[in-house]
Protein backbone atom coordinates (compact mmCIF):
# COMPACT_ATOMS: atom_id res chain seq x y z
CA UNK A 1 0.00 0.00 0.00
CA UNK A 2 2.76 2.26 0.60
CA UNK A 3 4.24 1.85 -2.38
CA UNK A 4 1.44 2.30 -4.51
CA UNK A 5 0.80 5.56 -2.78
CA UNK A 6 4.19 6.73 -3.29
CA UNK A 7 3.62 5.81 -6.73
CA UNK A 8 0.57 7.69 -6.83
CA UNK A 9 1.94 11.16 -5.36
CA UNK A 10 5.27 11.18 -7.63
CA UNK A 11 2.64 10.76 -10.69
CA UNK A 12 0.19 13.73 -9.18
CA UNK A 13 3.13 15.49 -8.91
CA UNK A 14 3.50 15.66 -12.67
CA UNK A 15 1.01 18.15 -13.50
CA UNK A 16 1.48 20.54 -10.43
CA UNK A 17 5.06 21.06 -11.98
CA UNK A 18 3.74 21.57 -15.01
CA UNK A 19 1.27 24.29 -14.18
CA UNK A 20 4.01 25.99 -11.39
CA UNK A 21 6.42 26.59 -14.38
CA UNK A 22 4.41 28.10 -16.48
CA UNK A 23 2.72 30.81 -13.79
CA UNK A 24 6.62 30.91 -12.78
CA UNK A 25 7.33 32.61 -16.36
CA UNK A 26 3.81 34.84 -16.38
CA UNK A 27 2.14 32.42 -19.44
CA UNK A 28 -1.35 31.63 -20.12
CA UNK A 29 -2.35 28.21 -21.21
CA UNK A 30 -3.08 29.70 -24.30
CA UNK A 31 0.67 31.39 -24.53
CA UNK A 32 1.63 27.30 -24.03
CA UNK A 33 -0.79 26.15 -26.46
CA UNK A 34 0.10 28.47 -28.89
CA UNK A 35 3.98 27.60 -28.66
CA UNK A 36 3.84 23.81 -29.01
CA UNK A 37 0.85 24.02 -31.50
CA UNK A 38 -1.28 21.57 -29.20
CA UNK A 39 -5.28 22.68 -28.09
CA UNK A 40 -5.93 24.36 -24.69
CA UNK A 41 -7.63 21.09 -23.64
CA UNK A 42 -4.24 18.98 -23.93
CA UNK A 43 -2.47 21.62 -22.28
CA UNK A 44 -5.31 21.42 -19.73
CA UNK A 45 -5.01 17.78 -19.63
CA UNK A 46 -1.37 17.58 -18.70
CA UNK A 47 -1.72 19.86 -15.87
CA UNK A 48 -4.92 18.00 -14.55
CA UNK A 49 -2.71 14.76 -14.74
CA UNK A 50 -5.73 13.12 -17.28
CA UNK A 51 -3.16 12.02 -18.92
CA UNK A 52 -6.01 9.27 -20.35
CA UNK A 53 -7.34 12.05 -22.64
CA UNK A 54 -3.92 12.32 -24.70
CA UNK A 55 -3.36 10.23 -27.47
CA UNK A 56 -1.76 7.14 -26.30
CA UNK A 57 1.95 5.70 -25.46
CA UNK A 58 5.05 7.41 -26.93
CA UNK A 59 2.10 10.26 -28.40
CA UNK A 60 1.56 11.48 -24.83
CA UNK A 61 4.96 11.07 -23.40
CA UNK A 62 5.97 13.63 -26.16
CA UNK A 63 3.83 15.88 -25.47
CA UNK A 64 4.63 15.77 -21.63
CA UNK A 65 7.91 16.17 -22.50
CA UNK A 66 7.59 19.05 -25.49
CA UNK A 67 5.78 20.98 -22.65
CA UNK A 68 8.93 20.38 -19.84
CA UNK A 69 11.16 21.52 -22.31
CA UNK A 70 9.30 24.75 -23.09
CA UNK A 71 9.18 25.56 -19.62
CA UNK A 72 13.13 24.31 -18.76
CA UNK A 73 12.14 21.71 -16.64
CA UNK A 74 13.99 17.99 -15.89
CA UNK A 75 11.59 16.23 -19.30
CA UNK A 76 12.63 12.94 -19.17
CA UNK A 77 12.66 12.51 -15.13
CA UNK A 78 9.01 13.72 -15.63
CA UNK A 79 8.06 11.21 -18.43
CA UNK A 80 9.52 9.06 -16.34
CA UNK A 81 7.25 10.04 -12.90
CA UNK A 82 4.08 9.42 -15.40
CA UNK A 83 5.45 6.12 -17.67
CA UNK A 84 3.53 3.97 -14.42
CA UNK A 85 0.13 5.75 -15.88
CA UNK A 86 0.84 6.38 -19.53
CA UNK A 87 1.76 2.60 -20.99
CA UNK A 88 3.15 2.17 -24.15
CA UNK A 89 1.60 -0.05 -26.32
CA UNK A 90 2.18 -3.95 -26.33
CA UNK A 91 3.69 -4.21 -30.11
CA UNK A 92 3.83 -8.36 -29.62
CA UNK A 93 0.08 -8.59 -28.37
CA UNK A 94 -1.24 -6.29 -31.18
CA UNK A 95 0.48 -8.29 -33.36
CA UNK A 96 -0.82 -11.46 -32.40
CA UNK A 97 -3.68 -10.31 -32.33
CA UNK A 98 -4.07 -9.61 -35.78
CA UNK A 99 -3.14 -13.60 -36.52
CA UNK A 100 -6.07 -14.81 -34.63
CA UNK A 101 -8.59 -16.73 -36.94
CA UNK A 102 -11.91 -14.60 -37.87
CA UNK A 103 -14.87 -16.79 -37.41
CA UNK A 104 -16.74 -17.35 -40.53
CA UNK A 105 -19.99 -17.51 -39.64
CA UNK A 106 -23.68 -15.82 -40.64
CA UNK A 107 -23.55 -13.35 -37.95
CA UNK A 108 -19.74 -12.14 -38.29
CA UNK A 109 -19.63 -12.36 -42.52
CA UNK A 110 -21.51 -8.58 -42.03
CA UNK A 111 -18.84 -7.49 -39.52
CA UNK A 112 -15.77 -9.08 -41.83
CA UNK A 113 -16.96 -6.61 -45.01
CA UNK A 114 -17.33 -3.22 -42.42
CA UNK A 115 -13.64 -4.70 -41.63
CA UNK A 116 -12.59 -5.05 -45.13
CA UNK A 117 -14.19 -1.58 -46.22
CA UNK A 118 -12.95 0.16 -43.30
CA UNK A 119 -9.13 -1.71 -44.38
CA UNK A 120 -9.32 -0.39 -47.65
CA UNK A 121 -10.62 3.08 -47.02
CA UNK A 122 -7.19 3.03 -44.52
CA UNK A 123 -4.76 2.21 -47.14
CA UNK A 124 -6.59 4.69 -49.46
CA UNK A 125 -5.93 7.45 -47.11
CA UNK A 126 -2.24 6.45 -47.03
CA UNK A 127 -1.94 6.14 -50.33
CA UNK A 128 -3.14 9.59 -50.76
CA UNK A 129 -1.04 10.94 -47.81
CA UNK A 130 2.20 9.29 -49.40
CA UNK A 131 1.16 10.47 -53.09
CA UNK A 132 0.93 14.48 -51.48
CA UNK A 133 4.55 13.91 -49.69
CA UNK A 134 5.86 12.90 -52.71
CA UNK A 135 4.44 16.05 -54.66
CA UNK A 136 5.87 18.61 -52.11
CA UNK A 137 8.84 17.01 -52.05
CA UNK A 138 9.15 17.32 -55.72
CA UNK A 139 8.32 20.83 -55.70
CA UNK A 140 10.79 21.82 -52.73
CA UNK A 141 13.48 20.50 -54.92
CA UNK A 142 12.74 22.48 -57.77
CA UNK A 143 12.00 25.76 -55.43
CA UNK A 144 15.04 29.07 -56.41
CA UNK A 145 16.72 31.11 -54.54
CA UNK A 146 14.71 34.58 -54.15
CA UNK A 147 16.67 37.44 -53.41
CA UNK A 148 15.85 39.52 -50.40
CA UNK A 149 13.65 41.95 -51.15
CA UNK A 150 15.34 45.60 -50.13
CA UNK A 151 13.62 49.01 -49.24
CA UNK A 152 15.12 51.98 -50.30
CA UNK A 153 18.18 53.28 -48.76
CA UNK A 154 19.89 56.42 -48.69
CA UNK A 155 23.25 57.19 -50.96
CA UNK A 156 26.14 55.14 -48.90
CA UNK A 157 29.51 57.23 -48.47
CA UNK A 158 31.95 55.71 -51.45
CA UNK A 159 33.71 53.34 -49.61
CA UNK A 160 30.93 51.42 -47.96
CA UNK A 161 30.26 48.30 -49.67
CA UNK A 162 26.20 47.66 -50.43
CA UNK A 163 24.63 44.95 -48.34
CA UNK A 164 23.64 42.91 -51.17
CA UNK A 165 27.15 42.90 -53.08
CA UNK A 166 28.90 39.60 -53.46
CA UNK A 167 32.22 39.70 -51.30
CA UNK A 168 35.28 39.24 -53.13
CA UNK A 169 38.29 36.77 -52.27
CA UNK A 170 41.38 36.76 -53.55
CA UNK A 171 42.77 33.25 -54.13
CA UNK A 172 45.42 31.64 -52.03
CA UNK A 173 48.88 31.61 -53.47
CA UNK A 174 50.24 28.51 -52.16
CA UNK A 175 54.15 29.30 -53.04
CA UNK A 176 53.57 32.82 -50.90
CA UNK A 177 51.00 31.85 -47.55
CA UNK A 178 51.86 35.60 -46.45
CA UNK A 179 50.23 37.08 -49.20
CA UNK A 180 46.47 35.62 -48.31
CA UNK A 181 43.83 37.84 -47.31
CA UNK A 182 40.91 37.36 -45.35
CA UNK A 183 37.88 38.91 -46.15
CA UNK A 184 35.12 40.06 -43.48
CA UNK A 185 31.24 39.58 -44.10
CA UNK A 186 29.92 42.54 -45.62
CA UNK A 187 28.29 44.34 -42.74
CA UNK A 188 24.32 44.48 -42.52
CA UNK A 189 22.72 47.65 -44.42
CA UNK A 190 21.29 49.61 -41.31
CA UNK A 191 17.44 48.76 -39.90
CA UNK A 192 18.62 45.13 -41.44
CA UNK A 193 18.82 41.95 -39.45
CA UNK A 194 21.10 39.17 -40.07
CA UNK A 195 19.97 35.46 -39.93
CA UNK A 196 22.61 32.22 -40.79
CA UNK A 197 21.50 28.69 -40.85
CA UNK A 198 23.64 25.87 -41.02
CA UNK A 199 22.38 22.60 -42.11
CA UNK A 200 23.67 19.14 -40.92
CA UNK A 201 20.84 17.40 -43.29
CA UNK A 202 18.98 18.41 -46.42
CA UNK A 203 16.17 21.15 -45.06
CA UNK A 204 13.81 22.80 -46.99
CA UNK A 205 13.42 26.98 -45.65
CA UNK A 206 11.47 29.93 -46.39
CA UNK A 207 11.64 33.08 -44.69
CA UNK A 208 8.87 36.04 -45.28
CA UNK A 209 9.83 39.40 -44.19
CA UNK A 210 8.24 42.45 -42.73
CA UNK A 211 6.02 42.98 -45.62
CA UNK A 212 4.42 39.46 -45.85
CA UNK A 213 7.13 38.88 -49.02
CA UNK A 214 9.22 35.95 -49.27
CA UNK A 215 12.71 36.62 -49.15
CA UNK A 216 14.05 33.86 -49.01
CA UNK A 217 13.62 30.36 -50.19
CA UNK A 218 14.94 26.89 -51.31
CA UNK A 219 16.07 23.00 -50.46
CA UNK A 220 19.43 23.29 -48.76
CA UNK A 221 21.88 20.75 -48.98
CA UNK A 222 23.41 19.22 -46.28
CA UNK A 223 26.58 20.40 -45.02
CA UNK A 224 25.88 23.78 -46.26
CA UNK A 225 25.37 27.16 -44.65
CA UNK A 226 23.01 30.44 -45.37
CA UNK A 227 22.82 33.46 -44.56
CA UNK A 228 19.65 36.00 -45.33
CA UNK A 229 18.89 39.31 -44.05
CA UNK A 230 16.09 41.93 -44.40
CA UNK A 231 13.84 44.01 -41.85
CA UNK A 232 12.64 42.43 -39.17
CA UNK A 233 9.77 41.02 -38.10
CA UNK A 234 10.61 37.03 -40.28
CA UNK A 235 7.68 34.54 -40.80
CA UNK A 236 10.26 31.05 -40.56
CA UNK A 237 9.27 27.77 -41.95
CA UNK A 238 12.36 25.54 -41.84
CA UNK A 239 11.83 21.23 -42.37
CA UNK A 240 13.94 18.75 -41.21
CA UNK A 241 14.37 21.48 -38.18
CA UNK A 242 16.25 19.41 -35.54
CA UNK A 243 19.42 19.39 -38.27
CA UNK A 244 19.78 23.40 -38.57
CA UNK A 245 21.66 25.57 -36.81
CA UNK A 246 20.01 29.01 -36.40
CA UNK A 247 21.55 32.40 -35.20
CA UNK A 248 20.24 35.85 -35.74
CA UNK A 249 22.27 38.63 -35.13
CA UNK A 250 25.09 35.92 -33.66
CA UNK A 251 22.64 35.31 -30.92
CA UNK A 252 21.97 31.35 -31.18
CA UNK A 253 18.15 30.57 -31.11
CA UNK A 254 16.78 26.71 -29.65
CA UNK A 255 13.99 25.44 -32.36
CA UNK A 256 12.55 22.61 -30.34
CA UNK A 257 10.34 24.53 -28.72
CA UNK A 258 8.77 25.37 -32.42
CA UNK A 259 9.40 21.94 -33.73
CA UNK A 260 6.31 19.90 -34.55
CA UNK A 261 6.32 16.56 -36.86
CA UNK A 262 9.90 17.53 -38.00
CA UNK A 263 8.51 21.15 -39.29
CA UNK A 264 9.63 24.37 -37.50
CA UNK A 265 7.14 27.86 -37.66
CA UNK A 266 7.96 31.01 -36.05
CA UNK A 267 8.84 34.32 -35.94
CA UNK A 268 11.73 36.26 -34.96
CA UNK A 269 11.27 39.90 -34.04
Amino acid sequence: MTDGTDAAGAVAGVGEELAKGRAALGLSIADIARQLKFSTRQIEAMEQERFADLPGGTFGRGMVRSYARLLKLDSEQLVGRMAARVAVPDNAEAVAGTRRPIPITDNARRTNLIYAASSLAILGVIAAVAIQWQRERSDASRLTFVAPAREAQPPAEPRRVAAAAPVAIQPMNLDSPASAETVAPAPAAEGNRRIVMKFDRESWVEVRGRNGKTIFSRLNAAGSEQTVEGRPPFSLIIGNAQYVQLSYEDRPIDLAPHVKVEVARFTLE
